[in-house]
């Protein structure tokens, strides 16, 4: 498998995902409310998985590989849009979250930011999957031998298997700065 083969299989996720918040979008379309336990899950699949797993791997991996390669000037570009499609998304996830807290405090005006931000997230994940999947995954393994692949896809494994004890262990410190430090 190339390792792009690997984060296209966390596009259909992501994409699954995505399907379930357009459900959500159409709800609160049609009844004017939101589903709180919904949205809680889905800020923390796109933090945590999306962002923090999927992106991390093309960040921290993929493209800091691609980087010390002579690439071509399309491909440079497309880098640096990708990087700014992660930026974009991490700041709608953190303004999706507080509209839910809001939302949550009773703040019924905010039902419109909740629709609006699923709806940016929305757009944003088609097109950034499709400018992957179909643009730039492929041509950027041509600048990579069998060897550097076969040592990308160890990273991803790698990251992967210490990425759940990053998660947990950030969980316990926010935790336990809450509670008074344990």
């Amino acid at each position: 498998m190339l390792p792009v083969g690997r984060l296209m299989i966390e596009h259909r996720l992501i994409e699954r995902m995505m399907k379930l918040m357009r459900l959500e979008l159409e709800s609160i379309r049609k009844e004017n409310k939101a589903d709180m336990q919904f949205l809680t899950a889905a800020v923390d699949f796109l933090k945590i998985y999306a962002d923090k797993c999927h992106h991390g791997k093309e960040e921290e991996i993929l493209f800091k590989v691609l980087e010390e390669k002579p690439l071509a000037p399309e491909h440079r570009k497309m880098i640096d849009d990708l990087l700014n499609d992660h930026v974009a998304s991490r700041r709608t996830v953190e303004a999706l979250g507080a509209a839910k807290e809001e939302y949550e405090k009773g703040d019924q005006i905010t039902i419109k930011d909740i629709e609006h931000f699923l709806q940016v997230m929305l757009e944003l994940y088609a097109q950034h999957i499709e400018k992957e999947d179909k643009h730039f995954f492929l041509p950027a393994m041509e600048y990579l031998n069998k060897q550097e692949q076969e040592k990308m896809l160890r990273s991803f494994r790698s990251f992967d298997q210490s990425f759940i004890h990053e998660v947990y262990k950030n969980v316990v410190e926010r935790w336990s700065d809450k509670k008074g430090g344990v």
